[in-house]
């Protein structure tokens, strides 16, 4: 089996390039991984404007006080032209660049409409076989939709700010329960207390159906304020039950993830486009039908 050295950060931007651009044989390096359950991956969620890069990078200094290793993947937004990261890790957080105890990497959405990259699954595994400490994981600010880092990350932080008041009210069940923990960041500025109150409120039904309260903690990233606290609840999650109780679930949502991709692989909408403008000429054109030819 195979285990990436820590030590070796070429070694690592290297795999994950093979990976991120599917170079014949990435499927082969991936097959030969080393399970490694000791690393915790750290989701980091929410809306756009939250300081949720603000916030990975003070979590990064708690962690690294700590004498802990810690490896970031950044997802960004996509150029247009090259498909590239519009953010690179170079300017988000350029005082970790040289530190021998982090890795940041940025990643481009490709499209994506999760938030996350499309082998962000296979990525997370290559920075768990570097052996850190924790994967943070940072999703591009894509709102209600961004849902699926709860399939991928053992702890899930959605970061949301006072200011988010009546955007909180209309916020869609999936981003309310997909959270372990909530962070109401940029925690200075008016109305914060409120704010916590109200979403306690919001989260009262939550708390019900799940196994324990999901914490909400108040955070000025900025400052680096309340970030220790939050750092305090993450090591708690994982020495709860229900964090081992969602191992199962959590790998048959990666597999069912990467199952999908496999069985669409030999399918491209560009050929699928050929063919519904080649079925539009028949003169009964019924896409239950179409489809039908394709499963």
């Amino acid at each position: 089996m195979l285990t990436l050295p820590s030590n070796t950060t070429r070694a690592l931007a290297r795999s994950i390039s093979y990976v991120e651009n599917e170079v014949p044989g990435f499927e082969e390096l991936l097959s030969g991984l080393q399970t490694n359950d000791k690393v915790k991956v750290i989701g980091i969620t929410g809306p756009p404007g939250a300081g949720k890069s603000t916030l990975v990078d003070s979590l990064i200094h708690v962690i690294v006080k700590e004498g802990k290793k810690v490896g970031v993947l950044c997802v960004d937004p996509s150029s247009p032209f090259n498909f590239g990261a519009l953010l690179g890790d170079r300017i988000r957080m350029s005082e970790w660049y040289d530190h021998p105890n982090v890795y940041i990497r940025s990643l481009a959405t490709r499209g994506s409409l999760g938030g996350l990259h499309p082998r962000i699954i296979e990525i997370t595994e290559l920075m768990k076989a570097a052996d850190f400490d924790y994967v943070i994981v940072e999703t591009v600010g894509v709102g209600q939709s961004e849902v699926e880092i709860v399939g991928l990350a053992d702890i899930t932080v959605v970061v949301v700010v006072p200011e988010a008041g009546d955007e909180v009210q209309t916020m869609k069940a999936g981003l309310m329960e997909i959270a372990d923990i909530f962070v109401v960041n940029k925690a200075d500025r008016p109305g914060a207390d409120l704010f916590v109150k109200n979403l306690r409120l919001m989260l009262a039904p939550v708390f019900s159906t799940h196994q324990y309260e999901i914490p909400i903690v108040k955070t000025v990233a900025s400052q680096k304020e309340g970030v220790d606290k939050l750092y305090e609840k993450i090591l708690e999650f994982f020495s709860h039950p229900v964090h081992q109780s969602k191992k199962s679930w959590l790998l048959t949502e990666r597999a069912w993830f990467l199952i999908q991709q496999y069985r669409m692989k030999d399918l491209s909408k560009e050929q699928l486009k050929q063919a519904v403008e080649a079925a539009l000429k028949e003169e009964q054109f019924n896409l239950y039908r179409f489809v039908q030819r394709w499963i």
